[in-house]
């Protein structure tokens, strides 16, 4: 019989503090954090997602820079990554924290979501190839729900769902494989920040990154074979600051159309928490701003961890 613990989740928008919260609660209690960012992956891309890595100290963390910059890892590849670190987490009878703000991968982690690889169809992809973005958009949703527009970010992604969306129509065993099988006793932890103390610490934050030289990190990608397409697939900072280095965008345009954008991003995360709960995956809501040793006395009582 297993003996894991219950895995816990931090999770939250941007620049809430959600990293350094996790950090706190596994430092109390000797727990390493799984990243749950879909970016941090990426090996290179420092400032442009954040990763903070001073934050974390001496806790061990797992999935990040884990793939080169320029490489569009998938929800396939996540799942899979996440259960070999899990599993090897609770062998060594330590707890597992997941720690991100990508609802996609918590969500599907949470619900035991498996995605049986499905390989390329070169002749549907040749179809495909050429249709505009809304056509693409349009044709998938015949198939399946659109919850969030990931799918439908470019017309790639587009044709590579309706490849899997294909894939499991001719494949209806496996089907059942995708269907969720939840997580047993997973405590979910969100960290709730008002929305002006959230859009300041934004715009301090882009602010402080690009002080510390994230166009520079662009460049330097750019100039280390990373092709620019590949930077803007990556949206938000790698986008608009890939297009200025381009000269597309003044510095100032970069600058306040990235801000926008951020703020955007990060009601578009609290829209998924919102839908995770309507959707049945209970929410722990903790304060931002809570005192560190409250915050971690109410994470561990939620999880039934005693010090």
């Amino acid at each position: 019989m297993s003996t894991r613990q219950p895995l816990i989740v931090i999770t939250g928008p941007t620049a809430s503090g959600k990293t350094a919260r996790a950090v706190e609660v596994a430092r109390a209690i000797g727990g390493e954090i799984i990243s749950a960012d879909s970016r941090q992956l990426y090996r290179g891309m420092d400032l442009g997602t954040g990763k903070d890595l001073e934050e974390y100290g001496d806790v061990p963390y797992h999935l990040i820079d884990i793939c080169p910059a320029g490489y569009k890892y998938n929800l396939f590849e996540y799942l899979r990554d996440f259960q070999v670190v899990y599993d090897d987490i609770s062998r060594r009878g330590k707890q597992a924290i997941l720690c991100g703000g990508t609802g996609m991968y918590v969500e599907s982690v949470i619900k035991g979501i498996q995605l049986p690889p499905v390989p390329e169809d070169a002749e549907l992809r040749a179809r495909l190839r050429g249709k505009p973005l809304d056509e693409l958009a349009a044709m998938l949703s015949t198939m399946k729900t659109l919850r969030n527009n990931s799918d439908i970010d470019t017309p790639a992604r587009a044709i590579r769902a309706i490849e899997i969306a294909t894939y499991y129509h001719e494949h209806p065993h496996l089907k059942a494989l995708t269907e969720p099988h939840p997580l047993a006793d997973a405590v979910v932890v969100g960290v709730n920040i008002d929305r002006e103390s959230r859009r300041r610490r934004i715009s301090k934050r882009l602010d402080d990154r690009l002080s510390a030289g994230m166009v520079d990190e662009v460049r330097r990608l750019i100039g280390e074979g990373v092709a620019p397409d590949d930077l803007i697939y990556y949206g938000l900072e790698y986008k608009f600051i890939t297009r200025h280095v381009l000269g597309e965008l003044t510095w100032q345009q970069m600058h306040d159309q990235l801000e926008i954008a951020i703020h955007q991003f990060a009601k578009r995360q609290m829209t998924w928490f919102r839908g995770m709960e309507r959707r049945g995956t209970p929410i722990h809501w903790l304060e931002w701003d809570m005192p560190r040793d409250e915050f971690v006395d109410s994470v561990l009582t939620l999880a039934g961890h005693r010090l």
